[in-house]
């Protein structure tokens, strides 16, 4: 498949996970938290079915933990933190999977969704923060 209709589909897909994140409001937060998460650490049994070679495994291991301590700051502390993982872990995804060795065991499909679908969380949370705070609401905790 075409490398735009894979950035096309993360997109799509970035889109219906931040609207289904927006509706819950009580959980917005938790959701947006949960899907770095799942996003980081879904490379890991990735690696493992590509026969990634033991430190490129714990490289994984290290960087699915560093994402999932930053969104718990985001659920604990400030939602920038959020912000912060989901623009962060593009370059996980672009860098180290698509132009670098991670891409033997990903192909390029999976860090081509996986970045546009980050760049669209990412967004939709430094916009709703900034809108927010322009409007003097109160919505979303700092």
């Amino acid at each position: 498949m075409n490398k735009m209709i894979w950035l096309l589909l993360g997109a799509l897909f970035g889109l219906i996970f931040v609207s289904i994140a927006h509706r819950r409001t009580r959980d917005e937060r938790f959701l947006l938290a949960s899907g770095i998460v799942i996003g980081a650490w879904i490379y890991v049994p990735l690696a493992m079915a590509g026969n990634a070679n033991t430190m490129w495994l714990i490289a994984e291991v290290l960087v699915a933990a560093f994402f999932t301590v930053i969104a718990w700051a985001g659920t604990r502390y400030s939602i920038w933190w959020l912000a912060l993982g989901w623009g962060t872990h593009i370059i996980w995804d672009v860098g180290l999977h698509l132009m670098g060795e991670g891409g033997k065991f990903t192909g390029s499909w999976y860090p081509l969704l996986c970045a546009a679908f980050d760049l669209v969380a990412a967004v939709y949370i430094s916009f709703f923060i900034i809108r927010v705070r322009r409007a003097g609401g109160t919505q979303i905790p700092q």
